[in-house]
């Protein structure tokens, strides 16, 4: 379902006149109007791996975003974003930590779920985390099948290099959609001691094409690049056929992923490669000021709900008439 929607229905059962009736809507994931390309039926078309492997012979961009919620994801696909990716980065924008490897794998694959309900017209590629396809084939198995039956995911993202290649292969052949996350990668900043740029020297640029190539060969459908040179991107776009994600990777890759926090400039300390396209962080703090402020007058705006008629004179008479307690 694309809407899942909780109605409480309060009807008048007082003598006339007529009472109002009040009803109570709560909306988590309502209709989802969107501005992307309806088919013939006029129902939004959905996104798939074909629609990307389509812009890219055509040399079209596609927009990409990690976001974490359903709200979130549906406003995104209202603004025609074409693939949304439950990040790992939930560890720490959601969740608090500092770290990605900090996120828990029931967590992913709730939000991942969440941003398919929000977003059922667009692509969504889910982030498996830290050691949940390292430990053995059979727990990378069993776990890329609970994001594509559980989550509702489309594609599945790997942090891989060529090592990988024999274990992309099995998930492909088990009907699992890859995307092979190349160049820096988050989950291995501990072994780096933080997060570092890739491909910047000829034997790291020959590296992360040979990842590439590799990984394609074995079934991978997307490549994602982070931050690397724009050389290196240009040469790992060459090596493979299949669309290239780039984030802080230039701008010649097929597609461009950021995370919506560091767009919408809610990110303290955003990446160098992120640059923000408003001051949402500010704007929320100033509608909360505004909340205090209201709060502190009582004059929380909104529609209060009223006593059906006649009650509120029983009210009064009750009160008229009560016996005081004998002390």
């Amino acid at each position: 379902m694309t809407q899942c929607s909780v109605f409480r229905q309060i009807q008048a059962i007082s003598p006339q006149p007529i009472a109002p009736t009040y009803t109570l809507c709560v909306s988590i994931s309502p209709t989802n109007p969107s501005s992307a390309k309806t088919s013939d039926s006029g129902l939004p078309e959905p996104i798939t791996l074909k629609t990307l492997k389509r812009m890219k012979r055509q040399g079209e961009p596609f927009a990409c975003l990690a976001c974490y919620d359903a709200t979130t994801a549906r406003w995104l696909e209202r603004a025609g974003v074409h693939l949304l990716l439950a990040g790992d980065s939930a560890a720490q924008v959601i969740l608090g930590h500092d770290r990605t490897i900090d996120m828990p794998i029931d967590f992913a694959i709730e939000i991942t779920a969440a941003i398919k309900r929000g977003a059922p017209h667009t692509l969504i590629m889910a982030d498996m985390p830290f050691m949940s396809y390292h430990t053995s084939l059979e727990t990378a198995m069993t776990n890329a099948a609970r994001f594509m039956t559980q989550g509702c995911a489309d594609v599945i993202k790997l942090e891989t290099d060529e090592t990988f290649a024999p274990l992309v292969d099995r998930m492909t052949r088990a009907g699992v959609p890859i995307c092979a996350h190349i160049g820096c990668k988050p989950q291995s900043s501990s072994v780096t001691g933080g997060p570092i740029a890739a491909g910047r020297t000829a034997t790291q640029l020959d590296q992360l094409v040979r990842d590439a190539i590799v990984l394609e060969q074995s079934g991978a459908v997307l490549i994602l690049i982070e931050a690397v040179p724009e050389e290196a991107t240009q040469a790992v776009m060459a090596a493979v056929s299949v669309p290239v994600i780039g984030i802080g990777a230039g701008s010649a890759c097929d597609g461009q992923i950021l995370v919506v926090n560091d767009l919408l400039g809610l990110t303290d300390e955003p990446p160098r490669f992120a640059q923000a396209v408003d001051s949402f962080g500010n704007r929320l703090k100033e509608a909360g000021q505004q909340w205090v402020t209201r709060v502190s007058n009582r004059s929380i705006g909104g529609q209060a709900y009223s006593m059906r008629p006649g009650e509120s004179e029983k009210i009064q008479s009750k009160s008229n008439t009560a016996t005081p307690i004998d002390r």
